[in-house]
Parts: structure tokens; sequence; C-alpha cells
């Protein structure tokens, strides 16, 4: 039987959007896929929708990001988790960085400490496409495709009383494995314009497999879905369901890619703590 450890962790949370963050730049720690899972657990563990790793760099940036879902599995980038991961390496070993880069699956990004807030450089978003063509039962609105570091669905609804009357988890669910987005999944976003420029949503996150308050990459692909469906300038609003407001920037290029994307809100220190767990 392998001798317990004790685990030290942070707690954190961008826009409501919570996760364990744990030093792991002498990669001394390895975590199964059921452990994660176990201190994701919001009944038996310490409760987060993802564990964030810092790690050290393999291609030269200040840090290595290893995000997993509270499924335990590796995902390519979470652009909540992403600041936080920000703004907790800008602190490290009692640094005051006002810049941080880290290489996630997705490739290097940069963070900027602005004031409370962090603003995220993302990496160019990838396989756009308007209107997929999916067609499920209960949901009279297209369905639109954009990997912005991680895939994501996004369907406008037409208000945001529609968006709040919406079934999330079980549409979300049902889109979320839909065999056109085979075999990885997506995530599932719905949302709905408030005023010019600013847009609220609601995101059934893969991995989690449940609503969550927020989705840094689910934010960002609904506004630049919203961009490509109304031609709304940069940047744009987005109210998450935590009651938070980020906002995304972008340049739309002449080949109709978008480039130059950030992800702009809170991230905030939750507590700190020691868990034991299975070494």
């Amino acid at each position: 039987m392998l001798a317990a450890m004790i685990l030290r962790f942070l707690k954190m949370n961008g826009a409501g959007n919570d996760f364990i963050v744990i030093d792991n730049r002498d990669l001394s720690v390895r975590l199964s896929a059921g452990t994660i899972e176990a201190l994701c657990d919001r009944h038996r563990g310490i409760g987060a929708d993802g564990l964030l790793a810092v790690e050290p760099s393999q291609h030269g940036a200040d840090f290595r990001f290893r995000y997993y879902n509270a499924d335990g599995g590796e995902a390519e980038m979470c652009g909540n988790g992403a600041r936080c991961f920000g703004r907790y390496t800008a602190t490290l070993d009692g640094a005051n960085r006002s810049r941080v880069t880290f290489e996630t699956i997705a490739g290097i990004l940069a963070a900027d400490i602005v004031g409370d807030q962090v603003r995220i450089a993302m990496s160019d978003p990838k396989d756009l496409k308007s209107d997929t063509g999916v067609v499920l039962p209960g949901l009279d609105a297209a369905i639109h495709f954009i990997n912005t570091g991680v895939p994501h669905a996004v369907t406008f609804l037409a208000d945001a009383d529609a968006l709040q009357r919406t079934d999330v988890v079980a549409l979300g669910r049902a889109i979320r494995r839909h065999e056109a987005f085979a075999p990885a999944g997506t995530n599932a976003n719905f949302a709905a314009a408030v005023a010019p420029g600013h847009i609220a949503i609601r995101t059934y996150e893969r991995g989690v497999e449940d609503e969550t308050l927020a989705c840094g990459t689910g934010v960002t692909a609904c506004a630049l879905i919203h961009h490509l469906l109304t031609g709304t300038p940069s940047p744009v609003k987005v109210d998450v369901a935590g009651d938070d407001t980020l906002e995304i920037g972008f340049v739309r290029m002449p080949d109709g890619s978008f480039a130059e994307v950030t992800l702009t809100g809170p991230a905030d220190f939750v507590f700190e703590g020691s868990i034991e767990i299975d070494g």
C-alpha cells in the first residue's frame, strides 16, 4: 500500500470558474486522473471545476501550464484558468511580475496584470464554422463552432429571457456528445445580446459535464461568433452566470480569421491549504 502524502494547494476563481492550483515546478507531484477527480469533488474533496499545475517550461516560456478538468482529463486550455495561473505565477517566490508567459498545449500565451484584472493574450482561434447544420429537438437556433484553444459550439438565442429559460444541461449534454463533434466532443455555449457590444452567456463544459459559472474560452468563442453574426466591433463585453463581466478584444483579419485575441477579467485568491492524498 502506498504511503499517504500531503499536497499543498491554493484555491482560486476566475469569474466564478474555480480551480485548485499546485506548484509542481520540481515535478515531485504525480496525480492520477482518479485523484484529480477526487480532489475536485465538491462533497468529498476540495471542490473545483478543474486543477492547474505549474511546471517548468520546456519551450522558453516562464512556466508550463497544465490544466485538468474535474473528471481528471487533461485539456488544451482554459481561459479563466489561464488568468488565475497568470496571477498566481506573477507572485511566485515573492516576485511582482507585470507579465508572465506560459506554454500550453494550445501554444505559448502571455498574461498581463492590469490592476486587479488579468488580460490573457489567447491563441489564434481556428476551425471557425458558421452554422454547423446540427439540429436538435427543443433548440430552434443555429449552432456555430470555433476552437479558441478548446472546441466550442455556440448558439445565439432570441433574448436574455430565452437564455434564462434554456435547459443548458440537457441541451449542452446533447451538443457536447453529438456525432458532428466526435470524437473529442465540444463545450456548448448559449448566448444572447443584451446591448450593443454586450452579450450574456451560459456554458456547459466538457470534462466538468455540467453548467459552470464561467468559461473563458467559451466567453471568447461567443464574443467572436457575435462579431461574425452582427459585425459588432472589438471589444465585446460578456456577462457570465457568476455575475462577472469579462471583455474580449480581437482583430478581424482581411481573410476573415481572428488575431490578437485577448480575454480580460478577474482572477481571485480564495484560500490555501493542504490535503492528504495517496502517494
